[in-house]
């Protein structure tokens, strides 16, 4: 366990040094100018100047990038250049929120995937199986931000039960939550069926019905375990979706998590936020798959960790 866990340690870092790299070059190749963000459009070309050798963003790439790592070493993420904050404390402010929202859309997703999955897998071939399946595609192909106007209309103009917009409540969670779950709900339904069906083909579960094992017995203690494993494995990549998904969402509704704060240093051109934002999105995906491994084998333990 501790060599694996080394292991996967020492790839994390390389990896979050290939999305900084990346990330760091894309911004730097960007032919919109923070600079300009900053001075503003009266701005003299003295002032412009004398803004970018203040930033450092008159130095070449690699000196750049090299002191944005020195910074990282030292858990520096930087100071926005539009707020005049440190980046840190910026992400630290928003990030509870986005987290709360992510663990809703997770439960969410979950409950509604695996009981359509599971539904779908036991009455295979009917009417009920193809309007699950039909409603999960519709599901995994809408816009989020499409699903989330939809039920913004629906359920709080129309009908009043939520709140437009906002945090701070049970009844501002659900709607966000719903529409980011609606997506992986249609993965994970379309997997649990495939799943499901193939593990109840299996001799054990043959041999479980024949020592006459009652249904619930064999399909919740013997079928699901194994059929949910590649659910399990999923939730981690999942993180990657939420975090490219939840910059819509919490825009629709009024979320004031780091996918907010992300579109609006987008807009603004603030390279610090965008990158922090980046990083700390990408820790949460490496993480979230970490979980995933190490949790597997204690659903399954013929799976082992090397």
């Amino acid at each position: 366990m501790i060599a694996y866990l080394a292991r996967r340690l020492i790839q994390s870092a390389l990896i979050l040094l290939g999305v900084s790299l990346i990330t760091f070059a894309l911004l730097y190749l960007l032919p919109a100018d923070p600079v300009r963000q900053i001075a503003g459009r009266s701005a003299t070309a003295q002032t412009v100047e004398n803004i970018r050798r203040e930033l450092g963003l008159d130095q070449p790439f690699l000196v750049q990038y090299g002191r944005y790592l020195l910074g990282l070493v030292q858990l520096d993420l930087g100071r926005s250049y539009l707020q005049r904050s440190e980046v840190s404390e910026l992400i630290a402010a928003r990030l509870p929120a986005t987290l709360l929202l992510m663990l809703g859309a997770i439960v969410c997703e979950l409950v509604l995937g695996l009981t359509m999955g599971l539904v779908a897998a036991l009455k295979r071939g009917t009417a009920t199986d193809q309007a699950l399946m039909v409603g999960s595609f519709v599901g995994v192909s809408a816009p989020q931000f499409v699903v989330g106007l939809l039920l913004l209309y629906v359920f709080s103009v129309r009908l009043g039960w939520f709140p437009i917009g906002g945090y701070g409540t049970f009844a501002h969670l659900v709607l966000p939550s719903v529409t980011l779950g609606i997506l992986g709900a249609g993965w994970y339904s379309r997997m649990m069926r495939s799943s499901m069906i193939d593990v109840l083909r299996q001799d054990y579960i043959r041999t479980a019905r024949a020592k006459g094992l009652a249904r619930y017995t064999v399909l919740f203690r013997h079928a699901l375990p194994n059929a949910i494993l590649p659910v399990i494995a999923m939730i981690g990549i999942d993180i990657g979706l939420f975090m490219s998904g939840i910059v819509v969402v919490e825009s629709v509704f009024g979320w004031p998590g780091i996918g907010q704060l992300a579109w609006q240093a987008i807009q603004r051109v603030d390279i610090p936020i965008i990158m922090g934002v980046t990083l700390v999105s990408a820790c949460a995906i490496v993480l979230g798959n970490l979980l995933a491994d190490l949790v597997s084998p204690f659903i399954d333990p013929r799976i082992k960790l090397q």
